[in-house]
């Protein structure tokens, strides 16, 4: 089947019918359907994940916290998604993955919903570990869904636009956290947050899933894989250790400019909190527009040499690092800056869509969901738990603005693991291919 195509009728009575192997058999309007609603639930789950930098202002004097503990809020979520993403793919690649994705924005949203009502730092600490618990199994699941719904070709495309909700989210959260908490309090704002990612979670439960795939015979199956095998499995292909890394040492930066860019603006600008809100948005946006426009972007260079879709990210990577340390480092505050830093924002997510890619198109079809939580475990223990802490540690001593030019560094170190992917990525390549024609059936591939 062409890749361009549209793709086959779905069975009548929702049966399975076979399909050319790898190819979806849904139509059009059904897997965009699917992404609008997986769209919309990263959507929420960013919007949870990134509220609470709004409230920082409010929350320091209110309880009189440092920047490394508001730090702690935002990396709190990070640690718990990436001590629970392992898990919950193997949960996933067992299971189902439409349940899971209903369980697990189920249990986000309602932890969002708590933390509304709690009085003590440690309460609220607790509250954003839950958040963290929920997003752990999501993405994986809506990753290797939605991969059984779209041609090959388009998987940079449709795993960039799905994580760039995780932009939308943000700039939403952001903005809903300012403009609720300067008018309600925050407390109001966790509350409002929570409802609408549930009742998109429950209305999950009326998509289809695939048939759970299993590993042949010959390599043991996935129940009796040993953890050391498992790891051994998931970390032989080079491009997708690059690809993991590389995604989450960008997200350092990325995370830690969304966290403290409202304290930046409210500080030194004197920005009330709606204000820096709405500036940060701006940088937020940007990015949401870059990782759709350069996944995309990595997809139509990648037609003509396959390595071009890691090595777009690596030079993406290094124009965000002088970005941003000519932002913070030269430049003083003000639009021209802002300036800056928003074109850093619209290179900085250009790697997210391809590391999904990546990640999938080297793993065996029993393993996707497992090999997509590998680089969720990376990104968030890595990436998002890095970035808010250190600068908030850094800041406590230094000053937010030196916190703030001296963590581009890590965009360096993002461009040399991608390019370090790319050499690796036509053999992986091949290799995943084979094993895939040697051991998975073509009726295994289908939705049904």
């Amino acid at each position: 089947m062409n890749e361009a195509s549209t793709v086959a009728m779905p069975p009548p009575a929702g049966q399975p019918t076979a399909g050319a192997a790898g190819e979806p058999t849904v139509t059009r309007r059904y897997a965009w359907g699917v992404f609008a609603m997986a769209f919309t639930l990263m959507t929420s789950d960013y919007l949870s994940r990134q509220l609470v930098v709004s409230m920082f202002p409010h929350l320091k004097q209110e309880w009189g916290l440092s920047d490394a503990q508001l730090g702690g809020l935002v990396s709190v979520v990070s640690v718990t998604v990436a001590l629970g993403t392992f898990p919950a793919a193997l949960l996933v690649d067992r299971w189902s993955r439409v349940k899971s994705i209903a369980l697990m924005g189920s249990i986000w949203s309602l932890a969002t919903f708590s933390a509304a009502f709690t009085h003590t730092y440690g309460q609220l600490f607790a509250a954003r570990a839950g958040v963290g618990l929920g997003e752990a199994g999501y993405t994986p699941a809506a990753s290797v869904l939605l991969s059984r719904l779209f041609p090959k070709g388009l998987r940079a495309t449709v795993f960039g636009a799905l994580l760039s909700a995780g932009s939308l989210g943000s700039v939403l959260g952001v903005v809903l956290g300012g403009v609720i908490t300067e008018q309600w309090g925050w407390r109001a704002a966790f509350a409002a947050a929570g409802i609408p990612g549930l009742l998109v979670a429950l209305l999950f439960l009326r998509v289809r899933d695939y048939p759970t795939v299993r590993l042949p015979a010959s390599t043991a199956a996935v129940p009796k894989l040993g953890l050391r095998k498992l790891l051994a499995e998931l970390l032989r292909p080079r491009s997708a250790v690059g690809a993991y890394l590389g995604g989450a040492t960008q997200i350092v930066v990325m995370s830690a400019l969304y966290a403290w860019l409202p304290s930046y603006f409210s500080r030194y600008l004197g920005l009330s909190t709606a204000q820096a809100a709405a500036r940060t948005a701006l940088v937020v946006a940007a990015g949401f527009l870059g990782q759709i426009v350069l996944s995309f972007a990595a997809d139509r260079l990648a037609r003509r040499d396959r390595r071009r879709r890691l090595l777009l990210p690596a030079a993406l990577s290094l124009v965000s690092l002088v970005l941003l340390v000519a932002a913070f480092a030269v430049m003083p505050p003000g639009n021209a800056q802002l300036l800056v830093i928003l074109v850093a924002g619209f290179t900085i997510t250009a790697p997210f869509g391809v590391v999904g890619s990546v990640s999938v198109d080297v793993a065996h079809p029993a393993l996707q969901a497992t090999a997509v939580s590998m680089a969720a475990v990376a990104q968030n223990l890595f990436g998002f738990a890095v970035g808010p802490l250190v600068v908030g540690v850094v800041s406590d001593t230094y000053g937010l603005r030196a916190a703030l030019a001296v963590i581009p560094v890590f965009c360096g170190f993002a461009a040399t693991f991608f390019w370090f992917a790319s050499r690796h990525y036509d053999k992986d390549l091949r290799r995943a291919a084979a094993g895939t024609d040697a051991s998975i059936s073509p009726d295994k591939d289908v939705i049904r």
